[in-house]
């Protein structure tokens, strides 16, 4: 199958280069100083045992009309940036293409294939026009959960920091023969990537730590182990948890850890700095609504309170503004006293 990546960044550009690597036509959409080095150089890799790859035998494009149609398309960008790109998808399709988005939170088709009584539901926290809802025919879509850690450390290289699970599920929880296939294409390429009737509940899973401890350590420049170490911020996000916990419980959610086991994982992580934190530090628009403003949004539509979860969110909205409008970013200096 033809592979097409589009937003060839940290998440993108790791899987289109193991894809590529595992033998895989893969195709790159780009742009800018990084499009030109993946153009000259290919896509490289360094793990996070050090070991470095090069895929040098990738297509690269710098829009979706110039890389065509593809069997299938992985969306690398973050939640905020798919809607840009919405109505340029159509360019990579024919009539059998897969779509798989690998955004983090709530995405914008959860209420897509769902059934029940929201079923169809736009969650206009990530898709506030319906505009990528109206582009993307749910029936081409694969959820998946994004569970490595990756970072662009320069035009055309990728830092793996740690994991390598990319779970698969259809929207209606059926085992098709295109999730079998492209799971097995991911499993040779070195990734793991499971197959799950559910992979909603996995969303919510990995959701359950990234609305806490991405907005707090954004606010707070602290690290995971700092915020689940120091007393105040351990119940904060043990608040938001339990709220995110009671939305997904009215959704039929369950979780297959406590949340205190969740917090002793995020604990073990030590001295990492979230992506919201990175990208605070960087003068990069923080990923807010898909993380945070999603579950609150959810949360009303549901009927249950998120009290907590809405005070973080202000304040953490607050931030994005300020380092708009006022052209900053903000990022801790050494003590001086």
């Amino acid at each position: 199958m033809k592979y097409c990546v589009v937003g060839a960044g940290s998440i993108g550009g790791f899987v289109g280069a193991k894809l590529a690597l595992a033998g895989e036509e893969v195709t790159l959409v780009a742009r800018g100083a990084n499009l030109q080095a993946i153009r000259a150089h290919g896509m490289r890799v360094i793990m996070h045992d050090g070991t470095e790859h090069v895929a040098r035998d990738v297509r690269s494009a710098g829009t979706p009309a110039e890389a065509g149609a593809h069997d299938v398309v992985i969306l690398g960008m973050k939640s905020h940036q798919v809607a840009a790109v919405a109505t340029d998808i159509a360019a990579l399709c024919h009539k059998d293409t897969v779509i798989i988005p690998m955004q983090n939170g709530i995405p914008w088709w959860y209420f897509q294939r769902h059934g029940g009584e929201f079923e169809g539901r736009t969650v206009t926290s990530v898709d506030p026009a319906g505009a990528i809802a109206a582009a993307v025919d749910p029936r081409r879509l694969l959820g998946c959960v994004v569970y490595p850690a990756c970072e662009l450390a320069a035009p055309g290289v990728v830092r793996h920091i740690e994991g390598d699970r990319f779970p698969l599920g259809e929207l209606d929880g059926s085992s098709s023969e295109r999730v079998q296939s492209i799971s097995a294409t991911f499993t040779r390429a070195g990734l793991k990537s499971p197959i799950l009737d559910n992979i909603r509940a996995e969303i919510w899973l990995k959701l359950w730590g990234n609305l806490t401890f991405n907005p707090i350590s954004s606010l707070t420049h602290s690290t995971l182990v700092d915020i689940c170490q120091f007393p105040l911020t351990r119940e904060l996000a043990s608040a938001m948890m339990r709220e995110a916990q009671s939305v997904a419980n009215r959704l039929g959610i369950t979780f297959r850890v406590t949340l205190e086991k969740r917090i002793a994982g995020a604990e073990r992580v030590g001295k990492h700095k979230t992506s919201m934190l990175q990208d605070v530090e960087a003068g990069r628009d923080p990923e807010i609504d898909a993380l945070v403003g999603s579950v609150i949004e959810v949360g009303r539509i549901v009927g249950e309170p998120t009290p907590h979860i809405e005070a973080v969110f202000a304040l953490v909205k607050l931030l994005a503004r300020t380092m708009r409008e006022e052209k900053v970013y903000i990022r801790a200096h050494p003590f001086i006293g």
